[in-house]
């Protein structure tokens, strides 16, 4: 199966369905593994956070903020676990904290200490006066929150704190924590909130990098001068920074976006994208040739959910849709050839 890089625009433009076929057959996808990236908690470590929590307060009966506050600078690594508890974002508990102690607690800050406990998860705290009066501002608002009943609100709403350990207060979480969770009830809370949820959010920009550096990699090996912008970075001449610009912002003669995604809208949002850079180089044509070669790099089944995205993309860039399957054609079948100096 030949893939649109490899035949002329024309014939691209004459059967498009057979080259979103052949660009589909090479997409995978990439949701099932995750990099770990830095600081990423094993859950041995979890549960010895877990378990010292679970000591200090004599099995969660003694829930109260000194208590916590302890077992906080001895193992770090609990006030994950509280957070895990409460079912929080670290701005969410941020933002709840600021309300409940009525003093400012940036989500900046929150988010710093999630992962500099993460990183050193077991090693003792040694704070600053401010960085522990802010803490415990969150953990007497863990607290007070933990050992209420969920209100009640109007049957077309859910409260967070409505879930199997923190509906009753602390009731329910010393029970769960003496004879352990109904799997139901775990699958269920499971099916609301996404396995791996959080942990994915926290590595987004690692599990693009993958690509990114994929590519990078294909440029160094031949020898090919190559911008990589930054991101919100304005260069010149584009409303929105194009990942990679070869060989420079003042003179692009090839301009490349990647994106790996497994969410079909995502994908959507980056066929827009580069229709758009398209229309720009064809605004800037000399003797009716593109002013520069737009080229898609893409992983993950969003771009396989919707043919005729593909097909704008295919029409947008004259062909020049590659996969990481097929990351070792990018050079020889583009305008990168003129560039390559290895």
């Amino acid at each position: 199966m030949k893939f649109p890089f490899e035949a002329p625009f024309k014939d691209v433009q004459a059967d498009l369905d057979q080259y979103v076929t052949a660009v589909f057959s090479c997409l995978e996808s990439e949701f099932l593994i995750m990099p770990k990236g830095d600081g990423f908690v094993e859950y041995p470590v979890f549960e010895k956070g877990y378990e010292a929590l679970k000591q200090a307060t004599g099995g969660f009966r003694n829930l109260t903020p000194d208590v916590v506050m302890g077992c906080v600078m001895a193992v770090p690594v609990s006030v994950i676990v509280i957070r895990t508890i409460l079912g929080f974002t670290p701005p969410e508990w941020a933002y709840v904290a600021t309300q409940h102690m009525k003093m400012e607690i940036s989500q900046g800050f929150v988010r710093t200490l999630d992962r500099d406990i993460r990183l050193a998860p077991l090693i003792p705290l040694n704070l600053s006066s401010m960085r522990t009066e802010r803490i415990n501002a969150l953990v007497v608002t863990a607290c007070a929150f933990l050992k209420k009943n969920v209100p009640k609100v109007t049957q077309d709403k859910i409260h967070r704190l409505d879930k199997a350990d923190t509906k009753t207060g602390l009731d329910g979480i010393k029970s769960l924590s003496d004879i352990g969770a109904p799997y139901a009830m775990l699958l269920y809370e499971r099916f609301l909130g996404r396995p791996f949820a959080g942990h994915r959010d926290s590595v987004s920009d690692l599990i693009g990098d993958s690509l990114e550096s994929a590519i990078e990699d294909v440029l160094s090996k031949a020898g090919i001068t190559y911008i990589k912008t930054k991101r919100a970075e304005k260069v010149p001449g584009f409303d929105q920074s194009p990942d990679f610009i070869i060989p420079s912002q003042f003179n692009p003669q090839v301009i490349i976006e990647a994106k790996i995604t497994e969410d079909d809208g995502t994908a959507r949002d980056k066929v827009t994208r580069i229709q758009h850079l398209g229309q720009l180089s064809m605004a800037g044509k000399f003797k009716g040739m593109p002013k520069y070669e737009v080229i898609a790099c893409i992983a993950g089944r969003g771009f396989g959910v919707r043919r005729e995205d593909m097909k704008k993309m295919l029409l947008a860039t004259r062909g020049k849709v590659f996969t990481l399957q097929n990351l070792n054609k990018l050079v020889e079948c583009t305008k990168l050839k003129e560039f390559k100096t290895k």
